[in-house]
């Protein structure tokens, strides 16, 4: 359990520290403000989930999820590091070049609730104001996240055994800065059994 306690903010800091852009000197393609509570049907490669958004709960991630979700970015992401009673992780576009469009980061939210198992946050770095696109799912009760910034904007509300079953024999292994650079050409290519985001879109 400490290797997973530590690696969360260290292997993210690749992540962040491959752009330079900030909330202030870039605009990301889509700002709209996100309804106060919505869902998002997550249809995936092992079957369907559900999350339930609540904006009180950390506006600027909340804001920034809805963007995403509306702009199908996340349609064919790879699940590319899941970590059994930890938290699975996601968030680079199929493209390298939709992921660059959207590396803009977003403004801290105050943690308004706990990184409990089923709660969905962003993925940050520990620095401030480096959360941007990436983001992940609490398979465990994580609430040690709390202090370092991690700030929960909802959770699972159906089909968190569908979360569970996400392939996670590659562990830790794909390298974040080649996905970033290749998108999904590297993980079809040397991690070809990760599981996938179909679509994501806000349900009706």
């Amino acid at each position: 359990m400490r290797k997973t306690t530590f690696a969360l903010p260290l292997a993210l800091l690749l992540t962040a520290c491959s752009g330079q852009k900030t909330a202030t000197a870039q605009k990301a393609p889509a700002e709209e403000l996100a309804p106060a509570v919505y869902r998002v049907n997550f249809e995936t490669s092992k079957g369907l989930f559900v999350v339930e958004i609540t904006r009180e709960q950390a506006p600027n991630g909340a804001d920034r999820f809805y963007n995403l979700v509306k702009s199908k970015y996340f349609d064919g992401s790879r699940y590319y590091r899941v970590v059994p009673g930890f938290m699975v992780q996601w968030g680079a576009a199929a493209d390298p070049a939709v992921s660059a469009a959207w590396d803009v980061r977003i403004p801290d939210d105050q943690v308004k609730a706990t990184n409990e198992r089923g709660t969905i946050s962003f993925a940050a770095t520990g620095a401030p104001n480096s959360r941007s696109t990436h983001m992940f799912i609490n398979y465990g009760e994580n609430s040690r996240l709390d202090p370092m910034g991690f700030a929960p904007i909802g959770k699972v509300v159906s089909g968190m055994d569908v979360v569970d079953q996400l392939y996670s024999g590659d562990g830790e292994r794909p390298d974040q800065m080649r996905i970033k650079e290749e998108g999904n050409k590297y993980l079809e290519r040397e991690h070809p059994n990760l599981d996938y985001i179909k679509t994501a879109r806000i349900a009706q």
